[in-house]
């Protein structure tokens, strides 16, 4: 078992300074940490794998191909290989968990 607290993946993102922190990588997933504030820009591009969001915690729209929804807390988004998709329009500071599959590079 691996176990994760996201206190602590929360307050390494930011001792990295960075938006994102991966912090799970197996043959068949990764999981990470994503944090927007208010006013940040989302500057992610399509990706080569499938993925789940689950925001933890604020609210925003999300884009994904040309559709757009309002996302808040409880909010699980799945999104296509190979899809644009972002975030914009970040009301509330933004923390989201993110799974890959297969594994991000």
């Amino acid at each position: 078992m691996k176990l994760f607290r996201l206190d602590h993946l929360d307050a390494e993102r930011a001792a990295n300074d960075g938006a994102y922190l991966r912090f799970l990588r197996e043959p068949r997933m990764s999981a990470g940490l994503y944090a927007l504030a208010p006013g940040d820009t989302d500057t992610q591009t399509a990706h080569a794998q499938d993925e789940i969001y689950q925001v933890i915690s604020g609210r925003a729209e999300l884009t994904v191909g040309d559709e757009t929804a309002t996302v808040g807390r409880g909010t699980v988004v799945y999104v296509p290989a190979g899809t644009p998709h972002r975030f914009h329009h970040i009301t509330e500071e933004l923390r989201v968990l993110v799974v890959f599959s297969p594994p991000e590079d």
